[in-house]
This record gives C-alpha cells, structure tokens and sequence, in this order.
C-alpha cells in the first residue's frame, strides 16, 4: 500500500511517500480501507522536532487519525462491523497510509446522515472543543474570546460557545479567517495581528469571562489582560510556538482560573468525539475543511499549516 514515511525529523520536506506491508487484522482488531487522514498542528511540530505526546521510534509512518470503511476483521470481532463507516484514532502513528490496522473497541461509527470527510474533520478538533467547553461550564450571557477562532478547534470552539448561550469575540489573523469566524455565529471579529486588538475587544464587550487560547505566547499573555475577576482561561496549543507566560500570582489575583483541560479516560474522550458527530449529523454543528491534499502531498499539507493561511481542519486523500 502507499503510505508517507517520516526518516528523520526536519521540515514538511522529510515526509517522503512510499511503500509499506498491508496490514493484517490480527486477533480482536480490524483493518480500515481509509478515505481521509486527518492532519493536526501537533502532528507538524512532532514532525520537525520529535516533540509531542506520542514518541514512536524512526522511522515511522505518522498520523493519529481515520476515516473509511472497516475492510477486514481479525478473530473474536464482530462481523457486523465489516462495511461500517468510521473514525478512528491511532495512538499515535500509521494514518498516513491506505490502510490502518487498530483494536476492534477504538473506532467510532459515523452516523448515516453525515458525510465521511466531514466525521474526519471532527474526530480530533470536534473532540477537543468539546471537552474544553465542558470543562469551562459556560453559561448562557457569558462572554467568551476564541483565539485562532478559524482554525480547526477554533471554528468548533465558535458554535459550540455560541450555542450554549454565550456572547462570542473570536480573534484570527486576516479578513478571510475573520469572515469565516463571523459566518460560524461569531458576534464579534478581532484581528490580533493589530497592535490595538486588545482594546477592539474592550470596545466590543468589556472584560470576558473565558478565554480559549490556542495561539499563546504574547497573543495568548494579552489575552489574559481581558479576563475578568473569577473568569477561566483554557490553553489548548500553541500556534506561536510557545505557551503564554501567565504570572501565578497575576492570576490569583484576579481570582483567574488557568490551565489546560483536564485529562479524559478513553471513555469520556469517545463520549466527546460521539457528541461531535451527534451534532454535526443533526445540522447544529458545521465542521470546516479548508483544504485537502492527497496522500502523496502530505509535505505540502505540512508546509500549508505552518504558514498560517490554512483554515479549518487540513485533510489528506489517499
């Protein structure tokens, strides 16, 4: 089967595309024929720097997210699962590749009404928006600030605050994401590329009440200034290239609540992917592919997300 190769860590250059063995469904695992892999901001910094939270040995086929078609089953499983529509996480590795082998128990069936490509968009994003609104607890009239608001999580982020009742200022950089935040429910639209981006949201709402902040940084350490007393703050990436510096005491201050979400069991973290796909199969949640490459031109995916003109979910097409 083709699949893209990871040598050596380095830039979008060294995903280099290839052969590799089909794999086999062994005991209580089945084997996904995949229609679209999806591509995450983490994925391209591992890629250039070894870091992040999966450390599989080189080389290796990266990838850490499906969706096809269950082609094949191994022993113990089901066989109503043959011809099932899917998503599915990896573990960290193999997705760029036609076909993926993984335990009977991880993928997630899509639902009928929903488009393949769209599930895909939402297995990883759809999963963490989902999880960050939960842990946030937002309440109806609170005002919330999305950064990076027309990136994958971001755009997610967008209607799912909107939908629980909260007044949303999403902030992105250029007019095109701006847009877009705004098509999603947005009330308000920064561009936090300004220097004066910090008072545009003053001007608009006032203080927020929770902050999602997927930049950090200095975008992410500005956006702390606008936190209210007793108000949240959730880091969830970190689109600069570093965490925003947040002075412990500054917050305690202010009453401020800072970190990133909570880890989930596997049980939970399913529950968000489903209630993701639930939503989005029932018309209240629109996922955004911006782009889409094929499996060959997985580097240039790479090279897309890192100069910061992608918007939405980033796919690639085996």
């Amino acid at each position: 089967m083709r699949a893209v190769w990871l040598h050596e860590f380095g830039g979008p250059e060294v995903l280099v595309p290839g052969e590799a063995p089909d794999p086999v469904a062994g005991p209580g695992q089945v084997v996904i024929e995949v229609a679209f892999v999806n591509v995450t901001f983490v994925e391209t910094q591992f890629r250039a720097s070894g870091q992040g939270p999966f450390r599989p040995e080189l080389p290796m086929i990266p990838g850490n997210g499906v969706g096809g078609v269950i082609s094949a089953i191994g022993d113990g499983v089901d066989p109503g699962l043959l011809g099932k529509r899917v998503v599915s996480s990896l573990r960290g590795s193999g997705g760029y590749a036609e076909r993926v082998a993984v335990d009977a128990g991880q993928p997630v069936e899509v639902p009928g009404g929903l488009d393949l490509d769209l599930a895909v968009a939402l297995l990883a994003d759809g999963r963490t928006a989902s999880m960050l609104v939960d842990r946030a607890g937002l309440t109806g009239g609170e005002r919330v600030l999305v950064e990076a608001a027309a990136g994958g999580v971001g755009s997610v982020l967008v209607q799912l605050a909107k939908a629980a009742g909260a007044t949303v200022v999403a902030a992105a950089g250029g007019a095109h994401k701006l847009e877009l935040a705004a098509d999603l429910g947005a009330e308000h639209v920064v561009d936090y590329r300004k220097p004066d981006w910090t008072d545009r949201v003053r001007e608009a709402v006032g203080g927020v009440d929770v902050v999602f902040d997927g930049v950090g940084g200095e975008i992410g350490a500005a956006a702390f200034e606008l936190v209210e007393r007793g108000g949240r703050m959730f880091s969830y990436g970190l689109a600069s290239g570093s965490w925003a510096e947040i002075p412990e005491a500054a917050a305690e201050a202010r009453g401020v609540t800072v970190g990133a979400p909570a880890a989930s069991t596997p049980e939970e973290l399913r529950g968000f992917v489903q209630s993701a796909l639930a939503k989005a199969d029932a018309g209240a949640l629109r996922p955004v592919i911006g782009q889409r490459f094929s499996l060959d031109k997985a580097a240039d995916a790479h090279a897309a997300i890192a100069s910061r003109g992608t918007v939405g979910k980033t796919l690639l097409v085996p």
